[in-house]
């Protein structure tokens, strides 16, 4: 294998490209927008600048956020300080560090649109608007809008959600995490370098709506939309069934990113899993334990193994979170609530915005968890009731 197309520069094409660069491979990147703006909330969690620590360690202006604000309707609302901050760049700023060091790696970047790519034998041809190009590998990392009909993962309306909302000229130093009735999704206000992301993302909703929710909230908030620049994309958020089926490798290629779904479905961080998933794909094809025609499955097999088994376990339960009912409430309206009483839950919480939490041990942990969660809530309940009792006998 001597040359890998890599059909996207967002960041799993840049990271894919530097890592098969670095190994001696002829890595071209080929992209038609390169680094740009991407307005949504865009935190980089612990368990990503922790895997890969020039993600932290490095000169570009950056937000260190620590701490953030949970609310639902009827519970009021929660403070929760982060043990592990997350970190905000600049989208166009953080693909530009990628893309530089997929460059000074060695792999070739060309500005150009992918307009068709075809097997021929056993290599590709990809037709640009620049021309065309053999390659004997193709990494696909096309981002959601993947226009590449028989590459990547086949979407159905069930397995989108729509994320749309305002840049805004202000500050504020913590997130805000908004739950509202009967949407799965959330209201987000993200402190960005220069602005604020004020946004939400859900399934099953029109976009017509959700902008509507959104800016009753802003209203209520008193966020101005005035001066403030709007945005709208879908983000992949596969369910239960999209899983099942997910393309993601076949012969002769390879999907990373959002070009392969591979974005939580709960939380709808994907940052993380778009270079951990390049990473992955790299080594698989560097690999001399697998033949070229069995490279794809054991992709498949890796990736399933590495994360991909948590995020279709984590499709499951997305619903039952959003949406399910607990104790005569909504599971979010239990979990603000609780969040103030119990440490349990609140430890919870952190693995959850590291992005370390396992979906897969989620069940069992909170099977153990919610009998002291219980009693935390009623021991701090009484220790209040207490207290305005020793306060009224003064």
């Amino acid at each position: 294998m001597k040359r890998v197309a890599v059909l996207g520069g967002g960041p799993a094409g840049a990271f894919a490209a530097e890592r098969l660069a670095s190994a001696g491979l002829d890595a071209i990147l080929l992209d038609e927008k390169l680094a740009w703006e991407k307005p949504c909330g865009g935190a980089l969690t612990f368990k990503a600048y922790h895997r890969y620590p020039f993600l932290l360690n490095n000169d570009l202006p950056k937000r260190f956020v620590t701490q953030t604000l949970l609310s639902a309707p009827g519970a009021g609302s929660a403070r929760l300080s982060l043990r592990e901050p997350l970190l905000i760049y600049s989208r166009c700023d953080l693909n530009r560090l990628l893309l530089e060091r997929a460059e000074r790696a060695g792999a070739r970047i060309e500005k150009t649109r992918v307009l068709e790519v075809a097997r021929n034998g056993k290599a590709w041809t990809v037709r640009t608007t620049g021309g065309s190009l053999e390659a004997d590998y193709c990494i696909v990392a096309t981002g959601a809008r993947n226009s590449l009909k028989n590459l990547g993962t086949q979407w159905t309306p069930a397995d989108a959600m729509c994320a749309l909302g305002y840049y805004v000229p202000s500050q504020q130093e913590h997130i805000d995490i908004q739950f509202l009735p009967q949407l799965e999704g959330y209201i987000w206000v993200f402190p960005r370098c220069g602005h604020l992301s004020v946004g939400i993302c859900g399934k099953g909703v029109p976009a017509r709506a959700l902008r509507a929710r959104l800016e009753a909230f802003m209203l209520e908030r008193g966020i101005s939309s005035k001066d403030a620049r709007f945005y709208g994309h879908l983000l992949p958020s596969l369910g239960a069934s999209g899983w099942r089926d997910n393309r993601l490798a076949g012969q002769g290629w390879m999907a990373v990113g959002d070009a392969g779904g591979l974005v939580d479905p709960i939380t709808g961080e994907g940052i993380y899993y778009a270079m951990r998933s390049a990473d992955l794909a790299s080594q698989t094809l560097l690999s001399d334990a697998h033949a070229p025609a069995g490279k794809h499955r054991a992709y498949r097999s890796l990736l399933m193994r590495d994360f991909a088994a948590e995020l279709a376990f984590g499709a499951a339960i997305a619903p039952r979170f959003f949406l399910g009912k607990f104790l005569f409430g909504s599971v979010t309206q239990r979990m603000v609530q609780f969040l103030r009483r119990s440490p349990r839950l609140r430890d919870l919480t952190q693995e959850l915005f590291a992005g370390t939490l396992s979906y897969l041990g989620l069940k069992a942990r909170l099977l153990r968890s919610l009998e002291g969660t219980m009693l935390d809530t009623f021991m701090s309940f009484l220790s209040s009731h207490g207290e305005a009792a020793k306060e009224g006998q003064a």
